[in-house]
């Protein structure tokens, strides 16, 4: 069995997370936005929203769902690094965050299935994040 890194997996989850966008209609506007607060996997849009997705991959056989990595403290690095991303952008969208769990083979890191979670979670309170 080939052992693949963490990056090499993540990377493929990735692309495979990208062409599930496409298919759905979503339009990619960034791959890998990174700042100071941290990174944003992919940025997309469609009709009404500006989409945040994080991706996490997952060999088929794990026992932990993908989405549970996004704890609350991850979800407030993609919420303040989103805020900078429209803060420097001029969209009239709304915003939405969605978690993509893409499970892979691990002897390939072929694609066995996708979970894409729309409005995975959403920001507390009246507030900017930042």
């Amino acid at each position: 069995m080939t052992k693949f890194s963490t990056k090499e997996t993540g990377n493929k989850g990735e692309e495979y997370a990208v062409k599930y966008l496409e298919k759905h209609k979503y339009k990619i506007i960034a791959r890998n936005y990174r700042k100071k607060y941290g990174e944003i996997d992919i940025i997309a849009e469609n009709k009404e929203y500006i989409i945040f997705v994080e991706v996490k991959t997952r060999h088929e056989n794990s026992i932990v769902s993908a989405a549970t990595a996004v704890d609350k403290r991850k979800q407030l690095r993609l919420l303040k690094t989103a805020f900078v991303f429209m803060s420097e952008n001029n969209f009239d969208k709304l915003c939405r965050f969605d978690v993509c769990e893409v499970y892979v083979k691990s002897d390939n890191l072929k694609l066995k299935y996708i979970n894409y979670i729309e409005n995975a979670f959403e920001q507390e309170g009246g507030y900017a994040p930042y």
